[in-house]
């Protein structure tokens, strides 16, 4: 089988006694560790619950890909806790605002992105969560079901879900430790997010299904990235079964 990208990719960022490709860290260079939206309307989100709900043990064993969903809205609340169990802030310690989901480092790399199609109290439109304040941020209004099912190779469920969540990642902020290696850990991160996200929907009643079949370029325009500093990375849809 000829050799591609992928397989140089892979051999080219292996680690190897006395080869970590490591170096002095640029602290003066060193990224944004978040990402604001600050001209942007603001909405708050409830404050996420912490205690009880469905036994963990019972949330993976039923967790499965949903990709048919009822017209019914999700609440703002349903919305903030599947957000907090992606991406929120659980604890801070020594400078420090650690996540739900692990990330190499406690860099962070990834940014929330939601298409919001059929939540109480939020106007359709694509919003980002902004992180430290447990928010989400309104960039673009409008219906962009059609055009987000079409840029993920036309899987039609993605318009018919109550939000779908859109994962990049700032490469930086991970290069600026890890170097090539970094590329690794920002698509595991995002798979540790998306996992979060989908079993907090089982505990929520409700379904999700990931997705990583997409035309990259057509998303990141959807979502107003760059796709060379950042870029879309995963989808996840999340609505009523």
């Amino acid at each position: 089988m000829k050799t591609g990208i992928g397989d140089r990719f892979q051999e080219e960022t292996k680690y190897a006694r006395g080869r970590l490709g490591g170096g002095y860290l640029d602290w003066q260079g060193r990224p944004e560790p978040v990402k604001r939206y600050p001209d942007a309307p603001r909405f708050e989100l409830d404050p996420p619950v912490r205690e009880g709900g469905l036994p963990l043990w019972e949330a993976i064993g039923r967790r499965r890909s949903v990709r048919e969903y009822k017209n019914i809205p999700l609440t703002r609340s349903e919305l903030s806790q599947l957000i907090w169990a992606g991406q929120g802030v659980t604890k801070k310690i020594s400078g420090y605002e650690l996540r739900a989901a692990p990330s190499a480092g406690a860099l962070y790399p990834v940014e929330t992105y939601l298409s919001i199609q059929n939540v109480d109290g939020l106007k359709r439109g694509i919003y980002h969560y902004n992180v430290k304040e447990h928010t989400l941020e309104l960039l673009r209004p409008g219906d962009f079901r059609s055009a987000l099912a079409k840029a993920a190779l036309d899987q039609d469920f993605l318009a018919e879900a109550a939000a779908v969540f859109a994962w990049t990642a700032v490469f930086g902020r991970s290069k600026w430790k890890y170097r090539e290696r970094a590329y690794r850990y920002v698509y595991l991160d995002a798979g540790h997010i998306a996992q979060n996200v989908a079993l907090a929907a089982v505990a929520l009643g409700l379904g999700s299904c990931q997705v990583a079949a997409l035309y990259d370029e057509e998303v990141n325009a959807l979502l107003g990235v760059d796709g060379k500093e950042e870029s879309i990375l995963y989808l996840t849809s999340v609505g009523r079964p």
